[in-house]
């Protein structure tokens, strides 16, 4: 049944996306305000969002993270996805590859992507269960490969695995182990990525320690894998579904993750990602401890209506991000890493439930290159 289902699936994870209610929880970014500078002592055209990621430079510090690919009709979408980075100079990930290495006609939906980006950053993705199931260098060399990528996210659905109706929720430290060593022979790095729930400095320190620096949060506050398998399991009348419901807020709010990763992976390079939906939000992750911000949900919205809708909400983030930016008085990405900021009270309530120390974590945020 697995097998057979996978394109299926892929499909309908998708169409649930588009057409219902999947965002749950809060991202936490309501708690955070940068200061407002009457006098910037500059003008708005001097500021400058350029950054490098993955040895590339960038225009914007923006990726559409991993979501999809396989079928035809998602291949467009990964198609379209990348010629509109690439024109911007932005970055993308590609969604899970398992489904290329096990069916190796749907290669052209990923590979696509190199051909139409050849000088974005891009992200290959697999999922970390598959690595309890016998995954090892060879599988991920052939994902990284597929799509000529500059770094592979191995994403971490631990949430989403119980409530499908297929899901196979097996998360035994052997990955860990696995992935230690794998990385020793790469030469792209890991990403470790959440889908959804949130990374927590617990799960950060395990990877940290072994030598893997990058992170996506992908906290609460933005789709609900969950939510997502809830609807598929009410649609084939499983009975996993209603116990979804008490989960679908489970997680680590965006911006509570982005400090948990920061506070352990100091000199890490983070993604922060998890309900992030304009301009304004990224200056907020990133002035939080993030170096990049990550889109998923708003930009495949956007990317099934064509090209030019893509390209058009791209556009009005970047502008957000350079207002934002202006106001806070910061010219560059460098600036805004350590631009005064204001904790509320909910963020602050957790981080003290947390132990992170505020005036600690100020000075290690301010730290960033």
């Amino acid at each position: 049944m697995k097998n057979i289902s996978i394109t299926n699936r892929k499909i309908e994870h998708v169409e649930i996306c588009l057409y219902e209610n999947v965002e749950f929880g809060s991202t936490l970014f309501d708690d955070v305000t940068l200061i407002h500078q009457s006098l910037p002592g500059f003008s708005l055209a001097d500021v400058n969002t350029t950054t490098n990621f993955l040895g590339k430079k960038m225009s914007a510090p923006i990726i559409i993270t991993g979501m999809t690919g396989g079928l035809p009709e998602l291949g467009k979408i990964n198609e379209t996805i990348a010629e509109v980075i690439e024109e911007l100079g932005l970055g993308m990930g590609v969604g899970s590859q398992r489904i290329a290495i096990e069916k190796k006609e749907t290669k052209e939906t990923f590979s696509i992507v190199r051909k139409k980006a050849p000088n974005s950053p891009i992200i290959a993705n697999l999922g970390a269960p598959q690595f309890v199931k016998g995954y090892s260098l060879e599988q991920v060399e052939e994902a990284i490969q597929m799509i000529e990528a500059d770094a592979i996210a191995i994403h971490f659905n631990s949430a989403q695995e119980v409530f499908q109706p297929e899901g196979e929720p097996n998360y035994s430290i052997e990955i860990l182990y696995k992935l230690i060593d794998i990385s020793k022979s790469l030469k792209v790095p890991i990403i470790i990525k959440e889908s959804g729930s949130g990374l927590s400095m617990e799960i950060t320190k395990m990877f940290y320690e072994n030598g893997i620096k990058y992170f996506d949060t992908s906290g609460t506050g933005g789709t609900s894998w969950v939510s997502v398998e809830m609807y598929r399991g009410l649609r084939r009348n499983n009975w996993k579904a209603e116990s979804a419901k008490l989960f679908l807020d489970w997680g680590i709010p965006t911006a509570a993750s982005i400090v948990e990763v920061r506070s352990i992976a100091q000199d890490g390079t983070i993604i922060g990602s998890g309900g992030v939906r304009n301009g304004l939000e990224v200056a907020k992750a990133i002035a939080l401890g993030a170096d990049i911000g990550g889109f998923a949900l708003p930009a495949l919205k956007a990317a099934v209506k064509g090209k030019e809708s893509l390209m058009n909400f791209l556009k009005k983030v970047i502008f957000e991000l350079k207002v934002a930016m202006f106001l806070s008085g910061n010219k560059t990405i460098g600036e805004l890493k350590k631009t005064p900021i204001v904790i509320g009270k909910e963020l602050r309530n957790w981080l003290d439930s947390r132990g992170i120390n505020l005036s600690y974590y100020d000075s290690v945020r301010k730290r960033r290159v």
